[in-house]
């Protein structure tokens, strides 16, 4: 009954149209002030260590490189090395957006921004040769979610902030599925085209190719720097961000020279904004879950998971239905922020490794990310190609789809994304 209490109060402010921050904060305001009887000064020393976890650096300087890197030319050197060496397939152009997706993925840890990055250079180019609008929407629209898979990923870190899960190990739980999906959505890419008999581009030559890869090579070497840096040990994954975004300003300001100085306190004051916002949502949340572990309804309900007798394969299929519902009504930090802590307990209840069901909650807010009425990267890939967001949606169908069986297939194989981490001795 106090579980319906609190879910319904949520709800019913978001209906209003409440931003779903606010939302969280006036749930858990309402219900302890008329509900309970905390020590309202148990709530302010909650909400002052909630947030105070070395993990939640990362974000904003995640923030902050993915900004430089999308504003200072990298992007278009991994599109041109991309469009190289996929470009002469079928529908060659489409292949170069997965491609190029994935690799800006690996340095971005945000989906919106490699929708934004990939997408505007490469969606008029393939207006440009003749491919349909709807077509290229779809791909990069739906590529573009790779962001949060492939690591770093700042929905990754938010996961890892709400179950104390390592972030390392999520980061390279994140890697084999990533590259997986990109070769999914790629062969979906290349089927459709070859089927239409899109344009495809001349083969370019090896030299060609190692002129191109020389070119975005400052931009490739971040993911070894940030990868290899949190495998080695070097540095932690928070210091891995602090460490990307002060190599990502370099890059840009002044060894490809595409940024200004005099732009750069835009970028800072862009990414400040971002941050705040994300950080303004967790404080919410943090008290959110902490009114839940009070009233004991994890507990309670991993309980009564158990004794139903619904098994780990139920119990899963059950939260792949209920993220996705929940991806087209919110953005992923909001739905993982609110489901991870009611969420995790169960599974670790019925013995599910919480690094995989990690993998499994990330690939659900992917597929949230092109289903409307909230999907961001309809909103952004809608804005770029001028098409409205039910021909943006219609045009992610096919991709879609194959999203939903690589969801599947990560649910119930967990060797996929397992086996990485635990060949580094990470878990």
């Amino acid at each position: 009954m106090t579980a319906l209490i609190i879910f319904g109060l949520l709800l019913g402010l978001m209906l209003t149209g409440m931003p779903v921050s606010i939302a969280l904060g006036l749930t858990v305001l309402t219900y302890l002030f008329t509900m309970t009887s905390v020590p309202i000064e148990s709530v302010a020393l909650k909400l002052f260590t909630g947030i105070e976890k070395f993990e939640i650096m990362a974000i904003p300087f995640f923030i902050l490189a993915g900004n430089f890197l999308t504003h200072g030319g990298v992007a278009r050197r991994m599109i041109d090395f991309a469009t190289s060496m996929v470009g002469h397939f079928h529908g060659g152009l489409g292949l170069s957006a997965v491609f190029a997706c994935a690799l800006f993925a690996a340095v971005s840890g945000s989906s919106p921004a490699t929708v934004v990055a990939v997408g505007a250079i490469l969606l008029p180019a393939m207006v440009k040769q003749e491919f349909p609008v709807r077509f290229g929407t779809g791909i990069i629209a739906s590529s573009g979610g790779l962001g949060i898979l492939i690591p770093p990923s700042i929905v990754m870190v938010m996961y890892a902030v709400s179950t104390n899960s390592s972030v390392g190990a999520l980061f390279m739980a994140g890697v084999i599925p990533g590259l997986v999906l990109a070769l999914m959505l790629g062969s979906t890419t290349w089927w459709i085209a070859r089927r239409n008999n899109y344009p495809r581009l001349p083969r370019a030559s090896w030299a060609t190719r190692f002129r191109y890869w020389r070119k975005s090579a400052w931009g490739l070497l971040l993911i070894i720097l940030v990868m290899g840096g949190i495998y080695s040990g070097i540095f932690t994954p928070t210091e891995a961000a602090a460490m990307s975004a002060v190599y990502a300003f370099v890059i840009a300001v002044f060894v490809y020279k595409d940024m200004p100085l005099s732009r750069v306190p835009k970028v800072l004051l862009d990414s400040a904004n971002m941050s705040a916002m994300l950080l303004y949502i967790i404080t919410n949340a943090v008290l959110f879950s902490f009114l839940l572990t009070y009233e004991n309804i994890p507990q309670e309900l991993a309980q009564w998971m158990v004794d139903t007798g619904l098994g780990p394969i139920g119990f899963l299929l059950a939260v792949n239905v209920l993220l996705l519902m929940a991806g087209n009504i919110m953005e992923p930090t909001s739905v993982i922020l609110i489901t991870a802590p009611v969420l995790f307990p169960v599974a670790m209840a019925l013995g599910i490794d919480p690094i995989h069901f990690g993998v499994m909650i990330v690939v659900n807010m992917e597929i949230g990310m092109i289903t409307p009425p909230v999907g961001l990267n309809l909103y952004v890939a809608s804005g770029i190609s001028r098409l409205g967001m039910t021909e943006t949606t219609i045009a992610c169908f096919p991709w879609l789809l194959t999203m939903l069986v690589f969801l599947m297939i990560i649910t119930y194989w967990p060797p996929l994304s397992l086996w990485l981490p635990q060949t580094l001795g990470m878990m």
